[in-house]
């Protein structure tokens, strides 16, 4: 019997996904047990036929004239993520940014536990105290198996980024979030998201610009 094949969600209805689910978690807090496609798809501005064709790859599922469970939907698109249990990731470069995240507590809610953090100097003074272990880089594979990390957090500076990108997929790594300025090259079966913050602002600049 041949097996079934997983449907491909492109990037970009991915990320909507994601908008979805921020705006369901925020329904839910507000007590709303149902919600129709066109306040949804309000909430994450975006249209509503571009809301109801992203839902089409959780499934056939809402009723008409009364629109999406917001709990079920919930479910549904958390199952799709894969944050329907919470995923250890290991963030590599403990400077400025990457203390920055590691204070940060908005992971957890989400889906994402920071296990494990890794830099060039662990026993350098840092401003504030870790809430999590800092590890030298030569214990990266060892953790990173220990653990079944599949996620990291690449903050490190742009001379370095291709090298740690480099070790942290042959340790078995296959996805990471950069915020390196520059963009690691990476083989086909790793997932690469790049956040630059000075494109992002170019981009608001370009639109504020009289």
């Amino acid at each position: 019997m041949k097996k079934a094949t997983k449907t491909e969600i492109p990037r970009k209805t991915v990320y909507r996904l994601s908008v979805y689910l921020r705006c369901l978690h925020k329904l839910k807090l507000n007590k709303l047990q149902t919600v129709s496609s066109e306040a949804l798809a309000r909430a994450a501005g975006v249209k509503p036929t571009q809301l109801r064709k992203d839902l089409t790859y959780l499934g056939q599922f809402g009723i008409r004239g009364l629109g999406y469970d917001v709990e079920q939907l919930s479910q549904m698109i958390t199952v799709h993520l894969g944050t329907n249990r919470l995923q250890p990731v290991i963030l590599v470069g403990a400077g400025n940014l990457g203390n920055a995240l590691l204070q940060y507590h908005g992971f957890e809610p989400e889906g994402f536990e920071i296990i494990a953090a890794f830099d060039q100097d662990p026993q350098r003074q840092r401003d504030k105290i870790l809430r999590i272990p800092l590890h030298p880089m030569s214990k990266l594979p060892q953790i990173i198996q220990e653990f079944r990390v599949r996620m990291a957090i690449l903050a490190v500076p742009a001379a370095a980024a291709q090298e740690v990108a480099n070790a942290l997929i042959d340790a078995g790594i296959l996805g990471i979030l950069n915020f390196a300025p520059i963009v690691p090259a990476v083989p086909e079966h790793v997932a690469l998201n790049n956040v630059n913050l000075a494109i992002e602002l170019e981009n608001l600049s370009y639109f504020l610009k009289e």
